[in-house]
């Protein structure tokens, strides 16, 4: 059953996420050297922080074009309706608590999830179903394509998924897993900031 698109729902998918992540941490990653999600050079943060906002920067800055928004944006060939009625996230319809959790769910669980989804575990397995023998490192360009393709289907603004998908997918396999991570944080870390503070409910 899906969940409805409430506050409430966000958080009860949050916390499943997170115990299956969890799970995942402790009993997937055995005998996966590249399942390692600690950053332990300077420059493996460094460069997550820097792709992460250069991610958040082509997110929201083409949205000024009705070209970009009617093109790019579900539904393709329309401008997205404005819609009269309030987020279900804003403070005003759920309370802060429930902002606070959409946005650590977003930042802190399911930006994680993903990169170990998508650029551990997917863009090996399009490899080799025996994903575990082939290095991160390893370049292979059919997978990475489909890896970012599949990785803008999941979202509703597809081409700036895209950019995103290909950014983090560099980024994993040039300075590892760890950075991808710490990129994809950061991105959407900032993109919560920029919805709360500005009141771009859209993007959630």
């Amino acid at each position: 059953m899906v969940l409805p698109v409430t506050a409430w729902a966000y958080a009860v998918r949050t916390a499943a996420t997170a115990l299956v992540g969890v799970w995942c941490l402790l009993h997937c990653r055995r005998g996966d050297r590249d399942a390692d999600v600690s950053a332990k050079r300077p420059y493996q943060v460094a460069i997550g922080l820097l792709a992460g906002v250069l991610v958040t920067v082509l997110w929201i800055v083409p949205e000024i074009s009705p070209f970009y928004r009617t093109w790019f944006c579900w539904p393709i060939g329309s401008l997205p309706a404005a819609s009269t009625d309030p987020s279900p996230y804003d403070p005003a319809v759920c309370g802060w608590t429930l902002t606070v959790a959409k946005l650590v769910g977003s930042a802190f669980v399911i930006a994680p999830v993903e990169e170990v989804f998508f650029r551990s575990f997917l863009y090996r397995w399009l490899q080799k179903r025996d994903f575990l023998s082939i290095p991160l490192s390893r370049f292979d360009l059919s997978a990475f394509l489909w890896m970012v393709f599949l990785f803008s289907l999941e979202h509703d603004r597809p081409l700036a998924a895209a950019l995103a998908g290909a950014v983090y997918g560099l980024v994993a396999i040039r300075f590892g897993l760890a950075s991808a991570i710490i990129a994809h944080v950061t991105t959407n870390l900032l993109l919560a900031l920029h919805v709360i503070f500005s009141g771009a409910w859209a993007f959630w």
